[in-house]
Parts: C-alpha cells; structure tokens; sequence
C-alpha cells in the first residue's frame, strides 16, 4: 500500500517538474501564434482559370444548304425531330438527325396544287387559242370568197352606167380592206397566242422548279455525316447545346461537329483585371477535371483585342486559346480544364504568403517574430504569395496572422513610405493617362461616326478629309478668340 503511494507522488512530482521547466522555456511567447519565413528562390505569377476542350479543327454537320440558298423558299426555323446521342462515333454516310418536315411538307401541298392549277390553265390556254385561232382562219376565208365575189360583180357591171360600175368598185374595195385588216388581226392574234401559251408555260415550268427544289430539300432533312469521326453536338448562342426539339434557322444550319481529336485546345476567359498580363507565347500548364492524375502541357495562342459580356455575367473578359501539347485518346470536347498561365518567372527573389501582408492607408507591412512592424516594398504576385522587393530578409521569421496586441509592435522601415507614396503617385497618373486615351479614342469614333453620317455621299477620301482639316482650324480659332 505504502509503495503504491509512493510511486503515485513521484509520478504526480515528475508532472509537476516538468510543467514548471515549460513554462521557464515558452516563457513570454505566445504559442499559438503561427510564423513563417522568407523564402528565397523561383518564383511564379500566373492567372488561373478554367476553360472547356475543344477541336482546334472539326468538320459541320449541317441542314441542308438550300434552306438558305433556295431563292423560291424560305424557312425561319426547322425543328430537330431526332438526333444520335452525343460522343457516338459514326463512320462516313452514317446517319446523325432528322429534321421536322411537317412545315415543309404543308408547302410541297401548296405547291402541288398550284402547279396542278397552272398545268389546267396551260391547257385551257391551249384549247382557247385553238378555237379562237380557227375561227379566225375561218373569218378570213369567207372575207375572201367576198372579195372575190365583189371582183366579179364589178367585172359583169362594165356595160352598167357608171354609178352601178362606181357602187361595184366601192364594194370591192371594202371586201379587200376587210379581207387585209383581217389578215393583220389574224396574225397578231397568233403573236397574241403564242405570248400567252409562252406565260403560261414560264408558270407551269416555275411551279415545276419549285416542286423539285422543295421535293430535294425534303429527301435532305435526313442528315448523314460528311466523314468518319465522334459527334459532338453544336452550341447555340446562349450556350445550351442543340437537342431534338431544337430550332435550326437558315443563318446557323450546324446541327453537330465532328471534331479532329489530334489536336485539341483550351478554350477560356480572362477577367478584364488580369488580361494585360496573358499574352500569346505564354507556357501554360493544364489538368482535366475528368483526370485529375493527368498533366499536360500548353501554350497561349490567341488572345482577343475585344473583350465581351457573357450571359447572366456583369464583369467584361476576353476568350483566349490555349494549344495543348502532343496527343491523348481519352481527351475529349466539353471537358473542363485548369489552366495555370505562366506570365511571368523570376530565378532568384524573397516571397512571403498574401496573409501576411496587411495595408494601412495603402502602405504594406508584416508583423515579424522579434517585436517589429515592418514596412516592406511589394513586387508582384499569384493566388497563394507574393514577391518582396525591399523591407525584408531571407530567412526572416514572420507571423501568418494578425497578433493579439498589434499595437505594441514597433514600426520599422519607415525609410521606403516616400518610395510606396511615389509608385502609388505615378501608378495613378498612368491610370488617369490610359482614361485619357480610351477616352479620346472614344470621342474620336463618335466623330468619325457623326463625320460619316453627315458626308454627302459620293465625297471621296480627299474631300472628307479637306472637311475634317477645315473643322479642326475652326475649333482651332476658336479656342484661340477665347484664350484672348
């Protein structure tokens, strides 16, 4: 019982003992508090964002072309009936969608009996011209006979007085003017004839046309693929993919794509905060949602001069394409990427974490471990760290968080305010110049707007620009009455 006690007290002393001697050592600091050090070395800045694979070339599968070249029909909108799931890979000729032909069917209706109203009248002008043409003939014979029977009237009158010889030859004459204005009547009504035998035809041939045109737009709403390869369905302006029950109008005919998977491309945007520092060259490096252990590598390739608004989205950015580096089966279009840019790499400077750095009134400090609040010059940065040009050491020891009693820490580096308050100086001006310029910019294709609305037309280049020349001398003189 005894020796239990006793080895009960020695272990309660050990613990007593060793608590005191921790104390002693931790005495004065604050162990929670986390710290960090400078580090020296490589350093890089780059702009992360995601994007969605594409073909970098990929070949239409499209409606057929007539929907919009067909001067004699047009379409707004032909609904998809049926489509192939998306990723079926389909040889050349293969079947891939049907468009609706309810719309286009109603037309060949119309046209059917149209064309069927235009073969009856061609006919009827046929019969009409027969009978009137024969009647004509016949009207003209029978002229004849009464010249002819005048003729002899006037022949047998010649031992007549000379009234009855003069009424004979005022008969003849009458039947041979009738008999001649007949003839002419006749053959204008054959040119007559003809004209409306050749309308009717032009009809009847214009209702054929457009029966065969419309006949070979229905046997093209079943679409087959161009060539062998994976089809990926077409985007619509507003993102959304094309399905069965989508709209497809003469101006965007593509139903789907069939996407050369050899060489494949990133397809991203970049805020408008951050677009000055990509530019094309860049290395980038790239991984794929759908393989997250897979790494490849890539290059910016085209970055845009204008940016614009995507839907449902208020900030401005701007499409950039990045090439990805040699071949993978197993990428495919539509997959989401990362994409780490590399702008900019430098070998050897000191880099701290971002949640070290704290601003007050614009100027950048850390908190160090020996007591010192210390004013440091910034360089640029990345999402996690960012580049210390001046205030701090490698190897230096700073706290990760802001300290329990911040005020006690002794301001260091006072020394580099005046350099802070100058870059800070003429960081605004350069801000305040490039306004400047868009403005201007702006003001100056509003004038050229106004200039080209007012130019009468016909002015050549010459004359515009004596226009313009003669308006700023005004503005000129102006400006110059004025400052007097």
């Amino acid at each position: 019982m005894k020796k239990s006690i006793i080895i009960t007290l020695a272990v309660v002393a050990a613990a007593i003992i060793s608590l005191i001697i921790f104390n002693k050592i931790t005495k004065g600091e604050d162990i929670t508090q986390l710290v960090t050090e400078v580090k020296l070395g490589e350093f890089e800045i780059l702009v992360t964002v995601t994007g969605e694979l594409q073909a970098e070339r990929s070949e239409k599968i499209t409606a057929p072309t007539e929907l919009r070249t067909s001067r004699g029909h047009r379409f707004s909108q032909i609904k998809i009936q049926d489509l192939i799931p998306e990723g079926t890979v389909v040889d050349s000729g293969a079947y891939v969608a049907t468009l609706d032909r309810s719309v286009v069917t109603n037309r060949l209706k119309d046209i059917e009996d149209e064309l069927e109203k235009k073969g009856s009248a061609l006919m009827t002008t046929r019969l009409d011209t027969t009978m009137q043409l024969r009647n004509l003939r016949d009207e003209l014979v029978n002229l004849k006979y009464n010249m002819e029977e005048a003729e002899i009237t006037l022949d047998q009158s010649i031992y007549e007085s000379p009234a009855v010889i003069r009424q004979a030859q005022i008969s003849l004459d009458k039947a041979t003017r009738a008999y001649e204005q007949a003839k002419e009547n006749y053959t204008l009504k054959v040119r007559q004839a003809q004209a409306d035998m050749r309308n009717a035809e032009i009809d009847l041939s214009r209702e054929r046309r457009s029966y065969e045109d419309i006949t070979t737009i229905i046997n093209k709403f079943e679409i087959h693929a161009p060539s062998a390869g994976m089809v990926i369905y077409q985007k619509e302006w507003g993102g959304q993919k094309r399905k069965v029950g989508s709209m497809i109008s003469p101006w965007d005919l593509t139903v789907a794509t069939l996407p050369d998977l050899s060489s494949m491309i990133s397809k991203t945007y970049i805020n408008e905060i951050d677009i000055s520092k990509v530019k094309a060259g860049q290395e980038v490096r790239i991984g794929v949602d759908a393989f997250p252990e897979k790494k490849y590598n890539g290059t910016v390739f085209e970055v845009a001069n204008i940016g614009e608004q995507l839907p449902n989205t208020d900030a401005k950015v701007f499409e950039v394409g990045i090439k990805i580096d040699g071949t993978d089966p197993i990428l495919r279009p539509a997959m989401t990427t990362s994409n780490q840019i590399i702008t900019s790499v430098y070998d050897s400077v000191l880099f701290i974490p971002l949640e070290t750095v704290h601003v007050d009134d614009s100027i950048p400090f850390v908190f160090k471990k020996n007591g010192f609040k210390q004013v440091i010059i910034l360089g640029g940065s990345n999402e996690n760290e960012v580049i210390v040009e001046q205030g701090l050491n490698a190897g230096e020891k700073i706290l990760l968080s802001l300290p329990d009693e911040p005020d006690k820490y002794k301001l260091n580096g006072e020394d580099l305010i005046p350099i802070i308050k100058e870059r800070e100086r003429q960081k605004k001006l350069e801000e305040e110049r490039q306004k400047a310029e868009a403005e201007k910019e702006r003001v100056r294709r509003n004038n050229m707007q106004m200039m080209n609305k007012k130019t009468p037309q016909g002015m050549n280049r010459q004359q515009i620009q004596k226009t313009r020349t003669s308006g700023e001398s005004k503005q000129v003189t102006v400006k110059k009455r004025e400052e007097k």
